[in-house]
Formats: structure tokens, C-alpha cells, sequence
């Protein structure tokens, strides 16, 4: 397990810039933490890595939404309003898990059980007592059972 700290917002999205260059087609990211730890900023930075211009925003009303535009096609997936793994079914969750493109799914342990085995985790957490916009990520590798 890989920890970073960030202190600034910037640096977070810096960290993610780097995420999405090393991106490769097929690879799934979960992240998890609290409202307002900067999962939306780290995945913005992701983006740009990416190559993609246009504005990202969390879809937490849409489920997914989907980026062309980049080197490689990014599906960023917000699942803190499933109600039901059904609503993962009917927006056919496995053409994106599975595709060629990269996912990043916010509050993935929502649907854990339809998680690939093989993705990495990213853990955000805020730490008030080290700044307001200090950010303790943590970055887990799973591989294949």
C-alpha cells in the first residue's frame, strides 16, 4: 500500500493528473472517503492526465458519465444514490468494468460485490488537526484471488 499526503487541493488534483497518465485501458479505481475529501478533485486531475478538456463534475445524479475525448475513454461512475445493485444492471455496469476504457467509481463500497477482484483502491481522508486541506491518500494494488 502506497501513502501520499497532499496539503493543498492542487496537490491532490496533481497526484490524479499523474494517476491518469500512467492509465491504462481496462484498469478500474475505486475511491472512497468522507464528503468533501476531494475524491471529485483527485478524479479531475485524472482527467486531465487523460487528456480530456472538458469540465468534470461528480455524476451523482446520472450514475455515470462517460469521457471520449482522451487518449483512452474514462467512465467515472458516482454510485452514493444506488438505491439497488439492479440500477448497476440496467445501465449495463460490466460494459464499463470490463471495457476499454478507465473507471473510476465514487462510493464503490456501495457495490462491492460487483467489484472486480483485479483494481486498485484509493482511500481519501482529512486529517483537521494537520490543515484544512491537508489529505492522507492511500493507494492499494488488488490482484486476482
Amino acid at each position: 500500500m502506497e501513502r501520499i499526503e497532499t496539503f493543498r487541493a492542487e496537490e491532490t488534483f496533481a497526484l490524479g493528473e499523474k494517476i491518469g497518465k500512467e492509465a491504462k485501458p481496462g484498469e478500474l479505481y475505486t475511491l472512497s472517503g468522507d464528503l468533501g475529501t476531494g475524491k471529485t478533485v483527485l478524479t479531475q486531475g485524472v482527467a486531465k492526465g487523460l487528456g480530456i478538456k472538458e469540465p468534470i463534475c461528480s455524476p451523482t445524479f446520472t450514475i455515470v458519465q462517460v469521457y471520449d475525448e482522451g487518449r483512452i475513454p474514462f467512465y467515472h461512475f458516482d454510485v452514493y444514490r444506488i438505491g439497488d445493485i439492479e440500477e448497476m444492471e440496467e445501465i449495463g455496469y460490466e460494459d464499463y468494468f470490463y471495457g476499454e476504457g478507465v473507471c473510476f467509481v465514487e462510493w464503490a463500497e456501495l457495490i462491492k460485490e460487483l467489484l472486480p477482484k483485479k483494481r486498485v483502491d484509493i482511500t481519501i481522508r482529512k486529517n483537521p488537526a494537520k490543515g484544512y486541506d491537508y489529505r492522507e491518500i492511500l493507494i492499494e494494488q488488488n490482484q486476482e484471488a
